[in-house]
């Protein structure tokens, strides 16, 4: 179900069994651990922005597991996610094919990154995070942006969405920590080169922890608004459970309501790191299950 506001009024969508099936119309495997799937949701389709997720239910004994949306296609009515099969619900959600139906699928939840036109923007996806980069990096082009995108990736295999993320880039410029594609090195090499030659106004991060925070800790003394996208242990979605709490600017915020995206200079990493790996050695047990074919 989605409310569309137009004009101060709201509009509901009309409610068919066809638009509340959430079906599996194309399964890819972009590489030997990142999987998307587009799925029919002409509900979410026609309401979705860049930035925003969803939140999918694989199964009667699956947990919860938000993903943010890669792609958006109304006139299909499809979305496309894109994930890493590293835990039970991933994992999971990895064996749907193409027919399969996913029981349960409610968004687009969250706030939409800001688009609108900066100057010169630089756009950072690390590893998966390069999905979630993909809409926002496009959104902002099509703004008059100039865009210039870095994808960052342990190796050649991991690295995705190059050919979708070319067309809209001014420059596009990847790196491996292995030096097995594009540049050897990691995304802030290339993120200081950038900031030497011209003046940047904005800066997009989305991947691994330690990546976003390195790409703050380099933009904060240039003073350079860089946005993160985070993905703290995240329950419900819609801000009852405050199992996403994180730390900003001194104040607790719900990455679910009040984000994910968020100032990268004011984050409380430290804790967002701790929080991250509170439930470790309970995740890890729910992988075996999961691998072995346990409830």
């Amino acid at each position: 179900m989605c409310l569309d506001g137009n004009n101060g009024k709201c509009r509901l969508s009309e409610l068919t069994m066809d638009n509340m099936r959430h079906t599996v119309v194309r399964k890819d495997k972009l590489s030997p651990v990142l999987t998307l799937l587009e799925v029919s949701a002409s509900l979410i389709a026609e309401s979705a922005k860049p930035g925003q997720f969803v939140m999918l239910w694989p199964g009667e004994h699956s947990e919860r597991i938000p993903l943010t949306i890669s792609d958006i296609d109304a006139q299909k009515g499809t979305i496309s996610i894109i994930f890493q099969e590293v835990g039970r619900g991933t994992i999971e959600l990895g064996r749907f094919n193409v027919g399969d139906d996913i029981p349960s699928l409610s968004g687009p939840l969250g706030k939409p990154t800001e688009i609108e036109k900066y100057g010169t923007c630089v756009v950072i996806g690390g590893g998966v995070g390069t999905a979630i980069a993909r809409p926002i990096a496009v959104g902002l082009k099509k703004a008059g942006n100039t865009l210039l995108t870095i994808i960052g990736a342990r190796e050649r295999s991991l690295v995705i969405l190059e050919d979708e993320l070319r067309p809209y880039s001014d420059e596009l410029i990847i790196t491996t920590d292995d030096g097995s594609y594009g540049r050897h090195g990691i995304v802030t090499e290339p993120l200081k080169e950038i900031m030497d030659s011209r003046e940047v106004n904005l800066v997009v991060a989305i991947g691994p922890l330690p990546m976003m925070r390195a790409v703050g800790e380099t933009t904060r003394e240039r003073g350079i608004k860089t946005i993160v996208s985070l993905d703290p242990i995240m329950i419900d979605g819609t801000g009852m459970c405050g199992g996403c709490r994180v730390t900003v600017g001194g104040k607790t915020m719900f990455t679910c309501v009040d984000g994910p995206d968020f100032d990268a200079h004011q984050v409380d990493w430290d804790e967002l790191r701790s929080r991250k790996a509170f439930y470790f050695d309970q995740e890890k047990a729910a992988r075996q299950a999961a691998l072995e074919g346990q409830q």
